[in-house]
């Protein structure tokens, strides 16, 4: 061990300018001393500090690996071995917050303590002794002062003997406190260098111990625990890097697609639709009305789910139910200048929602899907094979006309039935035996109509000015005097669908492929727009009405309905088979579809009536007898059907149901 400097205490007494400049070098020592043992008493604290908050956050990490069994991971399938690998590492934690907390015991008993003694103790002791050595200084130097300023001439010996035993006591004192405070700064030197070497002893020590208990826990339980653990842990790892693999090819043909994909509507002039959809989903933009006249777009996730329309907001973990497809109508709009509207009504008729689709292809996908689900081909056994034929049938059979004048232009494909008085004048539609085909009925590639009539308001720009001579048979009084006559009347609200010729009126089978081709054409031709009428029923005639302006837009002599029916399935579809004589002296039959408000079962009971009382009026008293076998009202009105009035609204006819005056 090197020699230590040291203060001489035979020079105390004296303290001569050398001693006091020596004593000097040894106080600026303890000074530097006092600062470092601070901040290495600051950094032992902060290793005691760090080990303890080790102990909390060994005890919070096994806690928290406790509580993976319980977050109920949505995609937990097959976590029981990490759950099992938790728990076994959970109680590796508690072990292992023991010996922590064991060693931070350790670094503040023999770490940070000897530290703060050395500070309290030895450091304090040195600065106290300074101070006292500076008083005691202070006073001799006092005392020797006045014992200097003793007079020469006029002695006092009691004066200067209280003097003299002043300093003396001053002296005395001086040398005592020098004595003590060079003895203190001497044993500084030794004190120091233990005090630096003890608190680091103790934290080896502290660090051994923990090493050394952690090693004897973890060597006898944990080696092959942890080398199975380390083999599914690669095992893992070799599964993670043979699906990046898979992901980055995956990946790669994905993006080597051709830019058209990313494009709306790249194929504008002829895209590849689908119309045998029976489910479709995709974003489309719905309309929101905000104010009076103002609106939004919002664009969601829409699916179709059976029969009704879903919607799914982003970020949303279900979709909602918007609109219930059964038995709906949907049609193109245009709608704020934008492109590819449609609308979705209800089977009341009512307007519903406005979607927008992004292209073309989806545009006409959505309208067909929706038209397929509306029909309620999806609750078929092959709703698939259904919605092929049906659309590839009307592929090949169908060819739209859109103006009731070309009529005549197609009455080629008309096959002409030549019947007898009998055959004209029938009343009940009689069924078949067997279901005849398609090609029995409709003569494949027969035209189809669409427009019946005008609009209102093209009847009512072309009839401004003057009279108007319609040349389809519309007439402008708003009378019809064979409703004023006849014994029957009876008003439904109708939308025209379709008409086309068939080639027989045997058996309503004719009436129901009609309507299946003319729906199917609507669809696959986009045409989607009907002209609502009022259908009124007669003993004479059936005549189409427009709710606008009352004017007539076509009529039918009752006997000339040959065969009449509603559907089977969607109750609200009706038809009837006209029979027309020709300029050839032939006849043709054409078949008239309609959607009703009502069901089209009361439509029939009127034509079937009104068919009877025909036959009947040629026989007053079978006449008087059929009108006596229909109930009355309490106003001495006759009900004609047994089933409610029709509510859907439309001219006052309406609200008095199936009722006539006799």
């Amino acid at each position: 061990m090197p020699a230590v400097d040291k203060l001489l205490l035979e020079e105390a007494l004296q303290d001569s300018p050398q001693t006091r400049s020596l004593l000097s070098v040894f106080e600026e020592d303890a000074g530097t001393l006092t600062d470092y043992t601070n901040q290495l008493l600051q950094a032992m604290q902060r290793v005691y500090g760090a080990q303890n908050e080790m102990c909390l956050a060994t005890q919070q990490l096994s806690k928290q690996l406790l509580a993976y069994e319980k977050q109920n991971f949505a995609l937990g399938k097959g976590d029981e071995e990490v759950i099992s690998t938790l728990h076994y590492f959970s109680k590796v934690m508690d072990e292992l917050n023991g010996l922590h907390t064991e060693l931070a015991k350790q670094l503040a008993d023999t770490m940070v303590l000897p530290v703060i003694q050395f500070r309290e103790k030895d450091l304090t002791e040195v600065s106290t002794l300074r101070d006292l050595f500076g008083l005691a200084s202070n006073e001799h130097d006092l005392s020797m002062a006045k014992y200097s300023r003793l007079p020469k001439k006029k002695e006092n010996e009691r004066v200067k003997t209280e003097v003299g035993k002043e300093v003396a006591s001053a002296r005395r004192k001086q040398h005592l406190s020098s004595l003590q405070y060079y003895c203190a700064l001497n044993a500084l030197q030794y004190r120091k260098r233990m005090a630096m070497m003890e608190p680091l002893i103790g934290f080896a020590h502290g660090q051994i111990n923990f090493f050394k208990k952690g090693a004897e826990m973890f060597s006898k339980s944990m080696g092959g625990f942890l080398s199975s653990v380390t083999d599914m842990v690669q095992s893992i790892q070799v599964e993670l890097e043979a699906e990046a693999d898979k992901m980055r090819v995956s990946q790669q043909e994905l993006l080597s697609v051709d830019e058209s994909v990313y494009t709306p509507d790249i194929d504008v002039a002829a895209p590849q639709i689908n119309r045998n959809l029976i489910q479709k989903a995709g974003y489309l933009n719905l309309r929101n009305k905000t104010g009076l006249v103002t609106t939004t777009w919002e664009r969601l996730y829409f699916f179709t789910q059976g029969g009704n329309l879903m919607c799914q907001p982003r970020g949303a973990v279900a979709g909602g139910l918007i609109q219930d497809l059964d038995n709906c109508s949907v049609m193109a709009v245009d709608c704020e200048d934008r492109r590819y509207c449609f609308q979705i009504s209800t089977p009341s008729g009512k307007p519903g929602i406005i979607l927008q689709a992004e292209s073309r292809k989806e545009y006409e996908e959505w309208i067909c899907a929706i038209n397929n689900i509306s029909r309620q081909i999806y609750l078929t056994d092959n709703p698939e094979a259904v919605a092929i034929k049906l659309n590839q049938t009307a592929l090949q059979a169908v060819t739209p006309i859109t103006s009731f004048g070309k009529k005549q232009e197609s009455s080629c494909f008309s096959q002409n039935m030549k019947t007898s008085d009998t055959e004209n004048d029938k009343t009940v539609p009689k069924a078949v035996g067997s279901i005849p085909e398609t090609e029995e009925l409709i003569a494949p590639g027969t035209p189809i109509q669409f427009d019946i009539v005008l609009p209102a308001t093209e009847f009512l720009d072309q009839n401004r000015g003057s009279r108007r001579t319609n040349p389809f048979g519309e007439m402008e009084d708003e009378s019809f005097p064979e409703a004023e006559d006849s014994l029957l009347q009876q008003m439904f609200i109708v939308r025209f669908l379709g008409s086309m010729a068939v080639k027989t009126d045997h058996t309503t089978e004719v009436i129901y492929e009609a309507m299946r081709q003319v729906l199917a054409a609507r669809a696959i031709h986009n045409i989607f727009r009907t002209t609502e009428s009022h259908l009124m029923v007669t003993s004479q005639t059936l005549r189409l009405i427009d709710p606008q302006t009352q004017v007539s837009r076509a009529c039918f002599e009752l006997t000339s309905v040959t065969q009449f029916a509603a559907h089977q399935e969607n109750k609200r579809l009706v038809g009837f088979v006209i029979r027309v004589p020709e300029s050839t002296g032939e006849e043709s039959l054409s078949t008239y579809i309609f959607e009703s408000n009502s069901e089209g079962e009361k439509i029939c009971y009127a034509i079937n009536l009104g068919k009877e009382i025909i036959e009947v009026q040629k026989d007053p008293e079978a006449l008087a007898q059929l009108m006596l076998s229909v109930p009355l009202t309490n106003d001495g009105k006759y009900v004609l059907l047994n089933d409610q009035p029709d509510d859907t609204g439309g001219s006052p006819s309406d609200s008095r149901g199936a009722e006539s005056e006799a």
